[in-house]
């Protein structure tokens, strides 16, 4: 019997991912069953999760980019960033709270979230070209979450997991990039009203436009180019913050706004043991 090929791996390490995600249980890190460190399978992977994402139904409304502190990327042993596919289901309108078992392992970011005007369809965009197609920006919370058991993550085993993607909250006031300047925006996040994470734009890779740009042009050069409409959510300010049951948590990003997230508890406030 011949060995199993990369597309049989690629095929066993999404069934894996999917079944952990289908029954609530974390699975081991799936970097075992992929060849060691071939992005390529693992994005082979997220794709097949993606292109079973949309023909069940769900709808594409953009991407996510993760890995945007260099020391995150020198934890993972990589030298850039990654990507993930974010789905309108994903989306928590702000003041709804999350309920308890929709995700497995949740962490908080606070982020800056572009919502494009028009397409990007150049590999090589210009910051300029990023301007033009951006019609606002956003304050965002992406609540991250990991099939993988223990968050027992490489650089494959996020890119194969969606980038680790699992809801988002976006800010309801979008403002125009010329009334900010994303490099020195400064963020503060809270949980239960303590501060847990800072960081400003340019702990995001420098800024969060660079972030963005980067992504652009991987995914022009991938055949698969952001379009109008698109929303990018470009990468965490500060660290990731762990999220339970009735945590309630508030991002403030200076010259966006607000944006906040609420877990529900599984036991009514105030009921009796």
């Amino acid at each position: 019997m011949s060995a199993p090929g990369p597309a049989d791996a690629v095929n066993e390490a999404a069934a894996v991912l999917r079944e952990a995600a289908r029954t609530g249980v974390p699975c081991p890190p799936v970097r075992t069953l992929l060849p060691e460190g071939d992005l390529a399978a693992a994005y082979a992977v997220q794709r097949m999760y993606v292109e079973r994402s949309i023909a069940e139904g769900r709808r594409l409304v953009g991407r996510k980019i993760g890995l945007t502190s260099p020391a995150v990327q020198r934890q993972l042993g990589v030298g850039q960033p990654d990507f993930g596919a974010l789905f309108a289901d994903m989306a928590v309108p702000e003041g709804l709270p999350i309920a308890p078992g929709r995700l497995l392992q949740p962490k908080v970011e606070a982020e800056v979230a572009l919502v494009l005007g028009e397409d990007l369809p150049h590999d090589d965009p210009t910051v300029a070209d990023l301007l033009r197609a951006t019609a606002f920006a956003l304050p965002a919370l992406e609540i991250v979450d990991s099939r993988i058991a223990g968050w027992d993550i490489g650089i494959v085993d996020t890119v194969a997991d969606n980038a680790s993607c699992g809801l988002y909250v976006l800010g309801g006031t979008p403002v125009p990039l010329d009334r900010v300047d994303l490099r020195d925006v400064a963020m503060n996040l809270t949980k239960n009203g303590e501060t847990v994470s800072q960081g400003t734009g340019r702990d995001c890779l420098g800024s969060p436009l660079t972030a963005a740009l980067w992504l652009a042009s991987a995914l022009a050069g991938l055949g698969d180019p952001l379009k109008a409409g698109d929303l990018v959510l470009t990468g965490a300010l500060g660290p990731m913050a762990v999220a339970a049951e009735g945590d309630e948590f508030t991002a403030r990003i200076q010259g966006l706004g607000t944006v906040s997230a609420a877990f529900a508890s599984a036991t009514p406030q105030g009921a009796q043991a």
